[in-house]
């Protein structure tokens, strides 16, 4: 269902109808979950503290997907990079103190999943 974003149209005969969140957002249900955003080093994405993300285990990123990654015993929502074999994460924000992530020597990654969709409150 579509709602004008201009004027005003009949909307009655849709508010009825059941809706099913799950169909419209979750592709792979035993591969997804939901994990809420904290910090502002991706709110030029869009992602702000508070939102609520749509993660699925079961992608592949590719080169800007917003993903979660483990990076040892922490996890971070950035933007996946890859370069040859090699990988980075970086910031999507207006705050200048966070830069890109790199792997040190001994450190462990792991993508986590990719962010599908992100539900913020008005």
């Amino acid at each position: 269902s579509y709602v004008q974003a201009g004027f005003p149209s009949p909307a009655e005969s849709y508010v009825d109808r059941a809706l099913d969140l799950n169909q419209f957002l979750i592709a792979n249900p035993p591969s997804t979950f939901f994990v809420r955003v904290t910090g502002d080093s991706m709110n030029r994405a869009g992602l702000d503290e508070g939102d609520l993300l749509i993660v699925d285990r079961s992608l592949t990123p590719k080169n800007n997907d917003i993903v979660i990654m483990r990076v040892d015993s922490e996890f971070t929502v950035k933007r996946f990079n890859k370069q040859g074999e090699k990988i980075f994460l970086t910031p999507d924000s207006s705050n200048p103190v966070f830069k890109p992530l790199y792997p040190s020597e001994g450190q462990e990654w792991e993508v986590i999943g990719v962010v599908t969709y992100s539900i913020k409150k008005l």
